[in-house]
């Protein structure tokens, strides 16, 4: 089984006191900057490049003792991905252009499955009729605000984690992350789907549905942070860009990725983050139930199919005398 250590290209160093001091020092320094940039700029949802130059200088933090030959390779492996994601957001912006985006069957779709307990209304209707008060933000709305913006920083913060614990395992992480990023790119040029919120506003839907993403932030005073998801939602987002739920699904691959690595009994734990994002969205109005399920689908066919391909690579490397470790 693979374990999280260093990388398997450099031998592990025990981490000397004075190291420590500096690890301790140098990730103060950071979380301070970054909670100012929360506070007064909001989380970096908007920007690939931007979270991940916070990320880089977290790597930084983390090792300031290093040379800087080192924190330069985080650059190397980090940066094309950056701007992949870059080109996604982009490109998915444009993604409703092509066909006209469906809606009546998605609403059928979640009808269909929790009808029979939600008195045949979708169960975002019902998440708000029972939850939601306006002009009040309940304690759950703030959790879901942090739950819902986690999905911006999650996915990249585990594989810097990785990165720096074992390149091989950050490597096979990445291209997992890439290829379930450009399957959902693709499933949006040729399936569009409108979320329950955009649902109701084009008048598909009799029960109003409000989007309440962001509304936990004024509650704690990030106002920055709610503006900035709502710049991001407004301006750049694809509105119709709800199948499959990307949300849900990086959720589901980050936690999937650690399933075999960890005991089982830490397994609930870790799906109670997926499932979390899932209430979210839901409750928000962000997405149907249906837009998570084949989000999950996705995360399972692209570690699937990942994993084939790894095993096929390795195999050819091996039969043409290139040395290589097996996927772990």
């Amino acid at each position: 089984m693979t374990t999280l250590d260093t990388p398997p290209e450099t031998p592990a160093t025990p981490a000397t006191p004075d190291r420590r001091r500096r690890r301790i020092a140098g990730m103060a320094i950071w979380t301070a900057a970054f909670a100012v940039f929360i506070v007064f700029v909001g989380v970096p949802t908007s920007d690939p490049l931007i979270a991940f130059g916070w990320l880089w200088l977290a790597t930084i933090a983390w090792r300031n003792y290093a040379p800087w030959r080192t924190h330069l390779v985080f650059l190397r492996d980090w940066l094309p991905l950056a701007l992949l994601l870059v080109i996604y957001n982009v490109s998915r912006g444009a993604a409703d252009r092509f066909f006209d985006p469906h809606v009546t069957e998605l609403i059928d779709a979640d009808v269909w499955m929790f009808g029979w307990l939600t008195g045949d209304q979708i169960p975002t209707v019902w998440l708000q009729q029972h939850l939601y008060e306006r002009g009040v933000v309940h304690w759950w709305e703030i959790a879901v605000a942090l739950v819902y913006t986690s999905h911006f920083l999650t996915v990249p913060a585990v594989g810097a984690v990785l990165w720096m614990r074992n390149r091989g395992l950050s490597y096979r992480y990445m291209r997992r992350w890439i290829a379930l990023s450009l399957a959902g790119l693709v499933t949006y040029f040729l399936y569009p789907a409108a979320p329950p919120w955009w649902a109701w506003r084009e008048g598909y839907l009799p029960e109003e549905v409000v989007r309440i993403s962001s509304n936990g932030f004024d509650a704690i005073g990030l106002h920055g942070a709610g503006n900035m998801l709502n710049a991001l939602q407004v301006h750049q987002s694809n509105p119709v860009a709800a199948m499959p739920s990307l949300h849900t699904a990086y959720a589901m691959m980050a936690v999937a990725f650690f399933l075999p690595l960890v005991r089982r009994r830490w397994w609930p734990l870790l799906l109670a983050y997926p499932l979390a994002m899932t209430f979210t969205l839901v409750y928000t109005g962000e997405h149907y139930v249906i837009d998570v399920l084949v989000g999950w689908l996705y995360v399972g066919a692209t570690f699937l199919f990942v994993g084939l391909a790894e095993r096929w690579w390795t195999g050819r490397r091996g039969a043409l005398g290139y040395p290589g470790d097996r996927p772990a």
